[in-house]
C-alpha cells in the first residue's frame, strides 16, 4: 500500500484545522469556566476562612464571657455568702440582745416581786411592832414615866440652842403668840413651872400659857409655841419610829 501524501497533508490540516476549531471554540470557554470556578472556589474559601475566624473569633469571646460569668457567679456566690453570715451574725446578735433584755426583765420582775414581798413582810413586821409597843406604852404609861418623860423634856429645852433655839425665838416673837402644854396628866406645879419658865427664857419674854390634858398622848407632852412644837410624848415617839421603820432603804 502505497502512501497518499496528499491525503496526509489534507488529514494534517484537518488535523489542525480541529485543534485551531477546539481552540477557538471550545478550550477558551472551557479555561474561563474553569478560572470563574477557581475565582469562585478562591472567594467561597475566603468567605470560609472568614466564616472560621469570625467562628474563632465568635468562640474565643464565648470562652471569654463564660469565663467572666464563672468569675461574676464566684463573686456574687461569695458576695452573699456574706451577706448571709452578716445577716446571720446579725440576727444572732439580735437574739442574744433579746434574750439578755428577757432575762434583764425577768431579773427586775424578780428582784421587784422580792422588793415588794420584803417590804410588804416589813410593813407588817412595823405593824405587829408598832401594836406591840402601842399596848406595852399604854401598861406603861403612869403619872411617874410622864414626870420623868416632862424632866427630860426640860432637859432638851435646857440644851436647845442654834436653829432651833431662834426657831422658838422668832415663833414667840409673833403678836399674840400663847404657849399651849398639853400633858396624858395632870402637871405638878413645879414641873409646870419650870417648864413655862425654861420657854419663856428661849423666846426672850413673858408668854401666856395655856395647859391641858391629851389621853392620846400616852405619856408625855406636846408643846407648842405658834408654830414650833415640842414632841415629848410616847405617842408621836412611837409615830417616829414607824415613819423612820418605813422610811429605811
Amino acid at each position: 500500500m502505497e502512501l497518499d501524501w496528499s491525503t496526509f497533508a489534507l488529514e494534517i490540516l484537518n488535523f489542525l484545522i480541529l485543534v485551531w476549531i477546539l481552540k477557538r471554540f471550545l478550550y477558551r470557554p472551557v479555561l474561563g469556566v474553569i478560572e470563574q470556578r477557581q475565582a469562585h472556589i478562591r472567594e467561597a474559601l475566603a468567605d470560609a476562612k472568614s466564616v472560621e475566624e469570625k467562628a474563632l473569633a465568635l468562640q474565643s469571646q464565648y470562652e471569654n464571657r463564660l469565663a467572666e460569668w464563672e468569675r461574676e457567679r464566684e463573686a456574687a456566690r461569695a458576695g452573699l455568702a456574706k451577706e448571709i453570715a452578716a445577716e446571720r451574725e446579725r440576727l444572732l446578735n439580735a437574739l442574744a440582745a433579746s434574750l439578755e433584755q428577757e432575762r434583764e426583765k425577768r431579773r427586775v420582775v424578780a428582784e421587784r416581786s422580792q422588793q415588794e414581798w420584803l417590804r410588804s413582810a416589813e410593813e407588817r413586821a412595823i405593824a405587829q411592832a408598832r401594836r406591840f409597843l402601842a399596848k406595852l406604852l399604854a401598861r406603861l404609861a403612869s403619872p411617874e414615866l410622864e414626870g420623868r418623860l416632862v424632866d427630860l423634856a426640860l432637859d432638851e429645852l435646857r440644851q436647845l440652842a442654834g436653829e432651833q433655839s431662834r426657831a422658838l425665838a422668832e415663833a414667840a416673837a409673833a403678836p399674840g403668840v400663847r404657849i399651849a402644854v398639853a400633858s396624858a396628866y395632870p402637871l405638878d406645879g413645879g414641873r409646870r413651872e419650870r417648864l413655862v419658865r425654861a420657854l419663856a427664857g428661849l423666846a426672850g419674854r413673858e408668854l401666856p400659857a395655856e395647859l391641858g390634858e391629851r389621853k392620846d398622848l400616852v405619856s408625855g407632852l406636846l408643846v407648842t409655841v405658834g408654830p414650833w412644837m415640842l414632841h415629848a410624848n410616847l405617842r408621836d415617839e412611837l409615830e417616829f419610829f414607824a415613819g423612820a421603820s418605813n422610811r429605811a432603804p
